[in-house]
Protein backbone atom coordinates (compact mmCIF):
# COMPACT_ATOMS: atom_id res chain seq x y z
CA UNK A 1 0.00 0.00 0.00
CA UNK A 2 1.17 3.31 -1.23
CA UNK A 3 1.83 6.35 1.74
CA UNK A 4 1.34 9.64 0.10
CA UNK A 5 1.74 13.53 1.81
CA UNK A 6 -0.18 16.22 0.40
CA UNK A 7 3.64 17.80 1.10
CA UNK A 8 4.67 15.12 -1.82
CA UNK A 9 2.01 15.60 -3.83
CA UNK A 10 2.78 19.30 -3.85
CA UNK A 11 6.18 18.58 -5.41
CA UNK A 12 4.77 16.60 -8.25
CA UNK A 13 2.33 19.66 -9.41
CA UNK A 14 4.39 21.56 -12.38
CA UNK A 15 3.06 25.09 -10.58
CA UNK A 16 1.19 26.89 -7.66
CA UNK A 17 -1.69 26.96 -10.32
CA UNK A 18 -1.97 22.87 -11.17
CA UNK A 19 -2.23 22.02 -7.04
CA UNK A 20 -4.63 25.07 -7.12
CA UNK A 21 -6.63 23.82 -10.09
CA UNK A 22 -6.43 20.12 -8.81
CA UNK A 23 -7.35 20.73 -5.50
CA UNK A 24 -10.75 22.25 -6.76
CA UNK A 25 -12.09 19.09 -8.72
CA UNK A 26 -11.76 17.44 -5.53
CA UNK A 27 -13.68 20.01 -3.51
CA UNK A 28 -16.19 20.39 -6.79
CA UNK A 29 -16.35 16.32 -6.44
CA UNK A 30 -15.30 16.29 -10.08
CA UNK A 31 -14.77 12.37 -9.50
CA UNK A 32 -17.33 10.15 -10.43
CA UNK A 33 -15.17 6.97 -9.96
CA UNK A 34 -12.33 6.59 -7.42
CA UNK A 35 -10.76 2.82 -7.59
CA UNK A 36 -7.65 1.32 -6.73
CA UNK A 37 -5.54 -1.69 -7.09
CA UNK A 38 -5.42 -4.87 -4.76
CA UNK A 39 -1.98 -4.51 -3.74
CA UNK A 40 -2.29 -0.55 -3.63
CA UNK A 41 -0.04 0.44 -6.11
CA UNK A 42 -2.20 1.90 -8.57
CA UNK A 43 -4.77 4.88 -8.33
CA UNK A 44 -7.20 5.14 -11.18
CA UNK A 45 -10.66 6.86 -11.44
CA UNK A 46 -12.73 8.63 -13.89
CA UNK A 47 -13.01 12.63 -14.05
CA UNK A 48 -15.90 15.09 -15.48
CA UNK A 49 -14.24 17.48 -17.79
CA UNK A 50 -15.71 19.74 -20.22
CA UNK A 51 -16.75 17.03 -23.58
CA UNK A 52 -19.21 14.60 -22.95
CA UNK A 53 -16.90 11.77 -21.99
CA UNK A 54 -15.40 11.41 -18.61
CA UNK A 55 -11.54 12.10 -18.77
CA UNK A 56 -9.48 8.42 -17.50
CA UNK A 57 -6.95 9.23 -14.93
CA UNK A 58 -4.54 7.20 -13.11
CA UNK A 59 -1.10 7.36 -10.74
CA UNK A 60 1.24 4.13 -11.08
CA UNK A 61 3.31 3.36 -8.00
CA UNK A 62 4.91 -0.41 -8.98
CA UNK A 63 7.71 2.02 -9.05
CA UNK A 64 7.74 4.03 -5.83
CA UNK A 65 11.06 6.19 -6.80
CA UNK A 66 9.34 7.05 -10.70
CA UNK A 67 5.59 6.74 -10.16
CA UNK A 68 3.70 7.41 -13.50
CA UNK A 69 0.94 9.47 -14.37
CA UNK A 70 -1.62 9.50 -17.01
CA UNK A 71 -4.66 10.87 -18.10
CA UNK A 72 -6.93 10.68 -21.15
CA UNK A 73 -7.45 14.84 -21.25
CA UNK A 74 -5.71 16.90 -24.01
CA UNK A 75 -3.81 19.06 -21.32
CA UNK A 76 0.05 19.93 -22.45
CA UNK A 77 1.07 19.65 -18.50
CA UNK A 78 2.18 17.11 -16.72
CA UNK A 79 1.40 15.97 -14.58
CA UNK A 80 -2.12 17.09 -15.30
CA UNK A 81 -4.62 18.29 -13.24
CA UNK A 82 -6.87 15.39 -13.21
CA UNK A 83 -3.91 12.94 -12.33
CA UNK A 84 -2.71 15.36 -9.33
CA UNK A 85 -6.73 15.53 -8.37
CA UNK A 86 -6.70 11.96 -7.92
CA UNK A 87 -3.76 12.19 -5.42
CA UNK A 88 -5.25 14.98 -3.34
CA UNK A 89 -8.70 12.87 -3.49
CA UNK A 90 -6.86 10.19 -2.19
CA UNK A 91 -3.97 12.15 0.60
CA UNK A 92 -7.71 13.81 1.86
CA UNK A 93 -9.39 10.36 2.75
CA UNK A 94 -11.80 10.33 -0.34
CA UNK A 95 -13.34 6.26 -0.83
CA UNK A 96 -11.42 4.08 -3.18
CA UNK A 97 -13.07 1.11 -4.39
CA UNK A 98 -10.54 -2.00 -4.93
CA UNK A 99 -10.80 -3.07 -8.34
CA UNK A 100 -8.76 -4.69 -11.18
CA UNK A 101 -5.46 -2.99 -12.86
CA UNK A 102 -7.46 -1.91 -16.28
CA UNK A 103 -6.16 -3.66 -19.12
CA UNK A 104 -4.23 -0.77 -20.83
CA UNK A 105 -2.04 -0.08 -17.84
CA UNK A 106 -1.28 -4.16 -17.62
CA UNK A 107 -0.15 -4.12 -20.90
CA UNK A 108 1.77 -0.83 -20.18
CA UNK A 109 3.11 -2.64 -17.05
CA UNK A 110 4.28 -6.10 -18.63
CA UNK A 111 6.17 -4.38 -21.41
CA UNK A 112 8.24 -2.30 -18.72
CA UNK A 113 8.99 -5.55 -16.77
CA UNK A 114 10.03 -6.91 -19.83
CA UNK A 115 12.25 -4.40 -20.54
CA UNK A 116 13.70 -4.26 -16.56
CA UNK A 117 14.28 -8.53 -17.27
CA UNK A 118 15.82 -8.00 -20.36
CA UNK A 119 18.46 -5.64 -18.91
CA UNK A 120 18.36 -8.41 -15.78
CA UNK A 121 19.39 -11.25 -18.71
CA UNK A 122 22.32 -8.73 -19.93
CA UNK A 123 23.97 -8.13 -16.30
CA UNK A 124 23.95 -11.52 -15.88
CA UNK A 125 25.53 -12.45 -19.47
CA UNK A 126 28.14 -10.18 -18.38
CA UNK A 127 27.13 -7.29 -21.15
CA UNK A 128 27.66 -3.93 -20.17
CA UNK A 129 24.05 -2.15 -19.53
CA UNK A 130 25.41 1.09 -18.25
CA UNK A 131 24.58 4.34 -20.49
CA UNK A 132 27.79 5.16 -22.40
CA UNK A 133 29.49 8.64 -21.60
CA UNK A 134 29.40 10.35 -24.82
CA UNK A 135 32.98 10.09 -26.71
CA UNK A 136 34.94 13.76 -27.44
CA UNK A 137 35.18 14.73 -30.96
CA UNK A 138 38.71 16.24 -30.10
CA UNK A 139 39.32 18.49 -33.07
CA UNK A 140 35.82 19.95 -32.50
CA UNK A 141 36.68 20.29 -29.19
CA UNK A 142 40.04 22.70 -29.31
CA UNK A 143 38.06 24.77 -32.38
CA UNK A 144 35.59 25.24 -29.22
CA UNK A 145 38.23 25.82 -26.53
CA UNK A 146 39.94 28.15 -29.17
CA UNK A 147 36.63 30.13 -29.62
CA UNK A 148 36.52 30.77 -25.99
CA UNK A 149 39.54 32.10 -25.49
CA UNK A 150 39.14 34.84 -28.21
CA UNK A 151 35.88 35.19 -26.24
CA UNK A 152 37.83 36.32 -23.35
CA UNK A 153 40.67 38.28 -24.84
CA UNK A 154 37.01 40.19 -26.15
CA UNK A 155 35.71 40.32 -22.76
CA UNK A 156 38.88 41.59 -21.13
CA UNK A 157 39.23 44.36 -23.99
CA UNK A 158 35.68 45.93 -23.63
CA UNK A 159 36.24 45.28 -19.77
CA UNK A 160 39.48 47.95 -19.38
CA UNK A 161 37.63 50.64 -21.87
CA UNK A 162 34.70 50.87 -19.96
CA UNK A 163 36.51 51.54 -16.44
CA UNK A 164 39.22 53.56 -18.54
CA UNK A 165 35.67 55.59 -19.46
CA UNK A 166 34.85 55.17 -16.21
CA UNK A 167 31.28 54.73 -14.74
CA UNK A 168 30.13 58.13 -14.94
CA UNK A 169 30.37 58.24 -18.58
CA UNK A 170 27.93 55.26 -19.03
CA UNK A 171 25.02 56.25 -21.67
CA UNK A 172 22.45 54.27 -23.42
CA UNK A 173 25.29 53.89 -25.97
CA UNK A 174 27.38 52.18 -23.70
CA UNK A 175 24.29 49.84 -22.98
CA UNK A 176 23.72 49.21 -26.34
CA UNK A 177 27.52 47.99 -26.98
CA UNK A 178 27.31 45.73 -23.80
CA UNK A 179 23.97 43.51 -25.32
CA UNK A 180 26.33 43.61 -28.82
CA UNK A 181 29.01 41.73 -26.36
CA UNK A 182 26.66 39.61 -25.05
CA UNK A 183 25.50 38.34 -28.10
CA UNK A 184 29.19 37.81 -29.36
CA UNK A 185 30.69 35.88 -26.24
CA UNK A 186 27.28 33.33 -26.78
CA UNK A 187 28.93 32.42 -30.41
CA UNK A 188 32.07 31.93 -28.09
CA UNK A 189 30.46 29.60 -26.42
CA UNK A 190 30.75 31.68 -23.02
CA UNK A 191 27.20 31.27 -21.52
CA UNK A 192 28.82 31.79 -17.94
CA UNK A 193 30.49 35.25 -19.10
CA UNK A 194 27.20 36.18 -21.16
CA UNK A 195 25.37 35.93 -17.61
CA UNK A 196 27.79 37.85 -15.99
CA UNK A 197 28.14 40.30 -18.56
CA UNK A 198 24.67 41.17 -18.62
CA UNK A 199 24.08 40.72 -15.22
CA UNK A 200 26.59 44.16 -15.36
CA UNK A 201 23.86 45.16 -17.72
CA UNK A 202 21.48 45.35 -15.21
CA UNK A 203 23.31 47.04 -12.71
CA UNK A 204 24.73 49.86 -14.80
CA UNK A 205 21.40 50.37 -16.41
CA UNK A 206 19.20 51.01 -13.23
CA UNK A 207 19.92 54.94 -13.84
CA UNK A 208 17.80 55.81 -10.80
CA UNK A 209 19.81 54.09 -8.45
CA UNK A 210 23.15 53.54 -9.84
CA UNK A 211 25.24 55.45 -7.66
CA UNK A 212 23.97 53.69 -4.71
CA UNK A 213 25.26 50.39 -6.84
CA UNK A 214 28.94 51.71 -7.55
CA UNK A 215 30.20 48.84 -4.84
CA UNK A 216 28.18 46.13 -6.78
CA UNK A 217 29.37 47.49 -10.38
CA UNK A 218 32.93 47.01 -9.21
CA UNK A 219 32.11 44.04 -7.35
CA UNK A 220 30.92 42.59 -10.72
CA UNK A 221 33.87 43.57 -12.73
CA UNK A 222 36.11 42.18 -10.17
CA UNK A 223 34.29 38.87 -10.57
CA UNK A 224 34.59 39.26 -14.64
CA UNK A 225 38.69 39.64 -14.08
CA UNK A 226 39.01 36.80 -11.94
CA UNK A 227 36.88 35.05 -14.78
CA UNK A 228 38.89 35.90 -17.39
CA UNK A 229 42.30 35.41 -15.61
CA UNK A 230 41.12 31.86 -14.36
CA UNK A 231 38.94 31.09 -17.39
CA UNK A 232 42.24 31.45 -19.97
CA UNK A 233 44.50 29.66 -17.34
CA UNK A 234 42.53 26.90 -17.34
CA UNK A 235 41.37 26.55 -21.39
CA UNK A 236 45.60 27.42 -21.86
CA UNK A 237 45.99 23.91 -19.78
CA UNK A 238 43.12 21.89 -21.43
CA UNK A 239 44.33 22.83 -25.48
CA UNK A 240 47.71 21.76 -23.54
CA UNK A 241 46.09 18.78 -22.11
CA UNK A 242 46.44 15.73 -24.92
CA UNK A 243 43.01 14.11 -23.37
CA UNK A 244 41.70 17.59 -23.39
CA UNK A 245 39.80 16.80 -19.97
CA UNK A 246 36.95 18.12 -17.95
CA UNK A 247 37.96 19.65 -14.37
CA UNK A 248 35.81 17.35 -11.48
CA UNK A 249 37.19 19.38 -9.02
CA UNK A 250 36.43 23.40 -9.46
CA UNK A 251 33.18 24.81 -10.64
CA UNK A 252 35.71 26.12 -13.60
CA UNK A 253 33.95 24.60 -15.91
CA UNK A 254 30.46 25.98 -15.26
CA UNK A 255 31.59 29.24 -15.49
CA UNK A 256 32.56 28.45 -19.08
CA UNK A 257 29.59 27.47 -19.95
CA UNK A 258 29.38 23.26 -19.15
CA UNK A 259 26.36 21.55 -18.80
CA UNK A 260 27.34 18.84 -16.63
CA UNK A 261 25.53 15.74 -17.69
CA UNK A 262 24.66 13.10 -14.87
CA UNK A 263 27.02 10.46 -16.66
CA UNK A 264 29.82 12.47 -17.17
CA UNK A 265 29.30 13.23 -12.70
CA UNK A 266 28.99 9.39 -12.15
CA UNK A 267 32.46 8.88 -14.10
CA UNK A 268 34.10 11.21 -12.41
CA UNK A 269 32.73 9.27 -8.83
CA UNK A 270 30.87 12.32 -7.76
CA UNK A 271 27.64 10.35 -6.93
CA UNK A 272 26.74 8.92 -3.83
CA UNK A 273 23.70 5.77 -3.51
CA UNK A 274 20.68 5.67 -1.04
CA UNK A 275 20.84 9.23 0.56
CA UNK A 276 18.69 10.54 3.11
CA UNK A 277 18.14 14.87 2.61
CA UNK A 278 16.10 16.87 4.76
CA UNK A 279 15.15 20.46 2.61
CA UNK A 280 15.58 23.04 5.17
CA UNK A 281 14.98 26.42 2.85
CA UNK A 282 13.82 26.95 -0.41
CA UNK A 283 13.49 30.21 -2.37
CA UNK A 284 12.45 31.06 -6.23
CA UNK A 285 13.38 34.18 -7.54
CA UNK A 286 13.93 36.15 -11.07
CA UNK A 287 17.49 36.06 -12.49
CA UNK A 288 17.86 38.48 -14.86
CA UNK A 289 21.15 37.94 -15.68
CA UNK A 290 20.53 34.21 -16.75
CA UNK A 291 17.07 35.77 -18.22
CA UNK A 292 15.58 32.52 -16.27
CA UNK A 293 13.70 31.69 -13.22
CA UNK A 294 15.30 29.89 -10.73
CA UNK A 295 14.24 27.74 -7.75
CA UNK A 296 17.07 26.85 -5.13
CA UNK A 297 16.41 24.47 -2.33
CA UNK A 298 18.70 24.19 0.56
CA UNK A 299 19.17 20.18 2.13
CA UNK A 300 20.56 18.69 5.12
CA UNK A 301 22.47 15.15 3.81
CA UNK A 302 22.05 13.27 6.95
CA UNK A 303 24.26 10.92 7.10
CA UNK A 304 27.25 13.22 5.86
CA UNK A 305 25.77 16.42 7.88
CA UNK A 306 26.40 18.55 4.71
CA UNK A 307 24.23 20.90 3.46
CA UNK A 308 23.17 20.49 -0.33
CA UNK A 309 21.59 22.64 -3.05
CA UNK A 310 19.44 21.69 -5.67
CA UNK A 311 19.36 24.21 -8.53
CA UNK A 312 16.24 24.29 -11.18
CA UNK A 313 16.60 26.88 -13.81
CA UNK A 314 13.32 27.59 -15.93
CA UNK A 315 13.96 29.88 -18.74
CA UNK A 316 11.66 33.02 -19.35
CA UNK A 317 10.13 31.37 -22.67
CA UNK A 318 9.97 28.01 -21.28
CA UNK A 319 8.53 28.69 -17.98
CA UNK A 320 5.25 27.77 -17.86
CA UNK A 321 6.11 24.15 -19.62
CA UNK A 322 8.63 23.52 -17.04
CA UNK A 323 8.01 22.05 -13.44
CA UNK A 324 8.39 24.75 -11.04
CA UNK A 325 10.01 23.69 -7.53
CA UNK A 326 8.21 24.19 -4.01
CA UNK A 327 8.85 23.94 -0.51
CA UNK A 328 9.47 19.71 0.57
CA UNK A 329 8.46 18.80 4.13
CA UNK A 330 9.30 15.64 4.13
CA UNK A 331 12.32 13.47 4.04
CA UNK A 332 13.61 12.37 0.31
CA UNK A 333 15.29 9.14 0.31
CA UNK A 334 17.11 9.09 -3.04
CA UNK A 335 18.90 5.74 -4.62
CA UNK A 336 21.48 7.95 -6.81
CA UNK A 337 22.39 11.05 -5.74
CA UNK A 338 24.29 13.76 -8.21
CA UNK A 339 27.13 16.00 -6.74
CA UNK A 340 28.15 18.62 -8.89
CA UNK A 341 31.69 20.30 -8.42
CA UNK A 342 32.79 22.88 -5.61
CA UNK A 343 33.39 24.02 -2.05
CA UNK A 344 30.68 24.09 0.29
CA UNK A 345 26.86 23.88 -0.49
CA UNK A 346 27.22 21.56 -3.92
CA UNK A 347 24.39 21.71 -6.02
CA UNK A 348 22.82 18.10 -6.09
CA UNK A 349 20.77 16.21 -8.20
CA UNK A 350 18.91 12.87 -8.79
CA UNK A 351 16.33 11.57 -11.02
CA UNK A 352 14.22 8.99 -8.83
CA UNK A 353 13.42 9.34 -5.34
CA UNK A 354 10.74 8.08 -3.07
CA UNK A 355 9.47 10.12 0.41
CA UNK A 356 8.76 9.46 3.97
CA UNK A 357 7.05 11.49 6.70
CA UNK A 358 9.87 14.08 8.48
CA UNK A 359 9.92 12.25 12.60
CA UNK A 360 11.73 14.00 15.64
CA UNK A 361 14.33 11.36 15.11
CA UNK A 362 15.24 12.70 11.49
CA UNK A 363 16.23 16.31 12.96
CA UNK A 364 18.91 14.78 15.35
CA UNK A 365 21.58 15.23 12.64
CA UNK A 366 20.73 18.76 12.07
CA UNK A 367 21.80 19.58 15.72
CA UNK A 368 24.46 17.57 16.01
CA UNK A 369 25.93 19.28 12.31
CA UNK A 370 25.37 22.59 14.02
CA UNK A 371 29.15 24.51 14.21
CA UNK A 372 28.97 25.67 18.05
CA UNK A 373 32.18 27.66 17.50
CA UNK A 374 31.29 30.84 15.36
CA UNK A 375 35.05 31.71 15.00
CA UNK A 376 35.30 28.20 13.37
CA UNK A 377 32.38 28.82 11.22
CA UNK A 378 33.45 32.24 10.43
CA UNK A 379 36.96 31.18 9.46
CA UNK A 380 35.52 28.68 6.80
CA UNK A 381 33.05 30.89 5.16
CA UNK A 382 36.53 33.90 5.08
CA UNK A 383 38.11 30.58 2.98
CA UNK A 384 35.08 30.30 0.62
CA UNK A 385 35.13 34.05 0.44
CA UNK A 386 38.50 34.06 -0.85
CA UNK A 387 37.62 32.27 -4.08
CA UNK A 388 36.02 34.94 -6.48
CA UNK A 389 34.50 32.56 -8.53
CA UNK A 390 33.15 30.58 -5.28
CA UNK A 391 29.52 31.19 -3.89
CA UNK A 392 30.00 34.19 -2.05
CA UNK A 393 26.43 33.36 0.11
CA UNK A 394 27.84 29.93 1.75
CA UNK A 395 24.52 28.25 3.37
CA UNK A 396 25.83 27.00 7.16
CA UNK A 397 23.59 25.42 10.08
CA UNK A 398 25.07 27.39 13.53
CA UNK A 399 24.21 26.62 16.99
CA UNK A 400 22.62 29.46 18.51
CA UNK A 401 23.05 29.76 22.31
CA UNK A 402 21.04 33.08 22.50
CA UNK A 403 19.36 35.54 19.93
CA UNK A 404 20.01 39.35 21.52
CA UNK A 405 19.15 42.56 20.30
CA UNK A 406 21.58 45.78 20.09
CA UNK A 407 20.86 49.11 21.46
CA UNK A 408 20.89 50.06 17.99
CA UNK A 409 17.92 47.48 17.95
CA UNK A 410 20.16 44.83 15.42
CA UNK A 411 20.07 41.28 15.93
CA UNK A 412 22.90 38.89 16.81
CA UNK A 413 23.36 35.28 17.72
CA UNK A 414 25.43 34.08 20.30
CA UNK A 415 27.25 30.93 20.49
CA UNK A 416 28.18 29.45 24.04
CA UNK A 417 31.68 31.13 24.09
CA UNK A 418 29.44 34.71 23.65
CA UNK A 419 31.29 34.84 20.38
CA UNK A 420 28.65 36.54 18.20
CA UNK A 421 27.46 37.00 14.49
CA UNK A 422 25.50 40.00 13.14
CA UNK A 423 22.08 39.10 11.82
CA UNK A 424 21.47 41.37 8.49
CA UNK A 425 19.48 40.92 5.48
CA UNK A 426 21.31 39.50 2.54
CA UNK A 427 21.12 42.22 -0.25
CA UNK A 428 21.18 39.62 -3.41
CA UNK A 429 18.54 37.55 -1.48
CA UNK A 430 16.17 40.07 -2.23
CA UNK A 431 13.81 38.39 0.64
CA UNK A 432 14.07 39.86 3.89
CA UNK A 433 13.91 37.43 7.33
CA UNK A 434 15.41 39.30 9.90
CA UNK A 435 12.29 41.52 10.60
CA UNK A 436 10.29 37.85 11.01
CA UNK A 437 12.49 37.12 14.28
CA UNK A 438 10.77 39.87 16.20
CA UNK A 439 7.31 37.40 15.91
CA UNK A 440 8.87 34.09 17.00
CA UNK A 441 8.50 33.27 20.79
CA UNK A 442 12.12 34.17 22.94
CA UNK A 443 11.88 30.27 24.19
CA UNK A 444 12.42 29.36 20.35
CA UNK A 445 15.07 31.75 20.47
CA UNK A 446 17.49 30.36 22.81
CA UNK A 447 19.49 26.97 22.55
CA UNK A 448 18.20 25.98 19.12
CA UNK A 449 19.87 25.52 15.53
CA UNK A 450 19.75 28.33 12.77
CA UNK A 451 20.36 27.49 9.69
CA UNK A 452 21.90 31.22 7.75
CA UNK A 453 23.05 32.55 4.50
CA UNK A 454 26.66 34.99 4.86
CA UNK A 455 27.40 37.73 3.36
CA UNK A 456 30.09 40.14 3.67
CA UNK A 457 29.32 43.84 2.62
CA UNK A 458 32.04 45.75 0.78
CA UNK A 459 30.81 49.10 2.40
CA UNK A 460 31.03 48.25 5.93
CA UNK A 461 33.58 45.36 5.66
CA UNK A 462 31.39 43.28 7.77
CA UNK A 463 30.54 39.64 7.83
CA UNK A 464 26.79 39.36 8.84
CA UNK A 465 24.47 36.35 8.11
CA UNK A 466 20.67 36.30 7.17
CA UNK A 467 18.28 33.73 9.30
CA UNK A 468 16.74 30.98 7.14
CA UNK A 469 15.36 28.82 8.98
CA UNK A 470 15.00 28.06 12.93
CA UNK A 471 14.92 24.36 14.25
CA UNK A 472 14.04 24.29 17.95
CA UNK A 473 13.96 20.32 19.18
CA UNK A 474 11.57 18.34 16.46
CA UNK A 475 10.05 22.08 15.28
CA UNK A 476 11.34 23.50 12.52
CA UNK A 477 10.39 27.23 11.81
CA UNK A 478 10.87 27.90 7.86
CA UNK A 479 11.67 31.90 7.99
CA UNK A 480 11.89 31.43 4.00
CA UNK A 481 10.05 28.65 1.94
Amino acid sequence: MIELTEGYVDSLALNASAIKNAQGLVKKRSFVQLNKSQDGTLLFGECAGSGKSNYACSADFIEPEKPVMRCSCPSRQFPCKHALGLLYAYVGGETFEQANVPEDIAAKREKAEKREQKKAEQVAAGEDTKPKVKKVNKSALKKKIQAQLEGLDLLEMFALSLIRGGLGTVDSKTLKTIKEHVKQLGNCYLTGAQTELRRLAVLIGDEDHREAAYTSIMEQLTLIHALIKKGRAHLTAKLNDPELKLDSESTIEEWLGHAWQLSELKEFGLMSEQVELIQLAFISYDDKGRQEYVDEGYWLEKESGKIHRTVQYRPYKASKYIKEEDSFFDVAVVSELYLYPGDMNRRVRWEKMIHRPLVSQDLEPVHANAHRSYADAVKLVKNQLKNPLGDHNPVMLLHVAEVRQTEQGQFVIMDEARQHVLLNDVFSLGHKTVPLLSHVSEANLRDMTMLVMFEHDQDSGRLAAQPLTIIKGADITRLLY
